[in-house]
């Protein structure tokens, strides 16, 4: 088996596993950032989706001026395509991390690539919530923080965890093209190694491991998904 394989795929057998080219170490470069970015970007993304919702006209805050900057803040960021991203933000990449090539760079525009699209989706999860339980929760006498946590975040949860994964499969999609500034990963093994050297194994495999790693975000999401939707009822 292992003698066909290295017949059929010769270029993916001489990047080998370890080492700067390895398999392993561009799987464990795209799950790191795929990670540390998802982390950062969610936490960002949660806040301005949060937000949005509290400070509409209709919410339980309405803020008119806090509302226009958050809108405006996710519409910019989510109008400019990823890979200008990467140039446009330079600069601040500079200044945060001290560099503006490597993994490490590539968390900055990364965050600042995915938090928009989640606070859009979380935007829309926490709108799904029955307005009636939150009146309910009101005249009980329950604060803004007993609203987001017990009420918007508890009713909304099983939609929240639906955006989640979506949010973070678009993030798979996004450490490929961070392969433009030394990231590495798997999107950057399938363009450097594969495509530029017309190796087309190499891409292949590539691919089908981005698929693979999708897949299974995509079931652990729709698993959590519909255990926090069983609890709701």
């Amino acid at each position: 088996m292992s003698s066909w394989f290295s017949k059929v795929f010769p270029n993916v057998v001489q990047l080998g596993w370890l080492g700067d080219t390895g398999w392993g170490t561009s799987i464990i470069q795209t799950l790191y950032m795929t990670f540390w970015a998802g982390i950062f970007g969610g936490i960002l993304g949660m806040i301005f989706g949060i937000v949005l919702v509290l400070t509409k006209s209709d919410g339980i805050r309405p803020n008119k001026f806090w509302f226009n900057i958050c809108d405006k803040i996710v519409s910019i960021f989510r109008a400019i395509p990823f890979i200008i991203l990467l140039a446009f933000i330079a600069p601040v990449t500079q200044k945060i991390v001290g560099t503006q090539i490597g993994i490490q760079a590539a968390l900055v525009p990364l965050t600042l690539g995915c938090f928009p699209f989640y606070a859009r989706q979380v935007q829309v999860a926490l709108e799904s919530v029955d307005h009636g339980k939150i009146e309910a929760a009101q005249s009980l006498g329950a604060t803004i923080w007993d609203i987001i946590f017990s009420v918007y975040l508890n009713e909304a949860r099983s939609e929240l965890a639906r955006v989640s994964t979506v949010t973070i499969i678009s993030l798979i999609g996004l450490t490929a093209m961070a392969g433009a500034i030394g990231a590495g990963g798997l999107g950057n093994t399938a363009i450097s190694y594969g495509y530029n050297r017309f190796n087309n194994d190499v891409t292949l495999i590539a691919t089908v491991l981005v698929i693979i790693l999708i897949f299974i975000v995509q079931v652990i999401g729709d698993f959590f998904a519909n255990r926090l939707n069983h609890q709701n009822r």
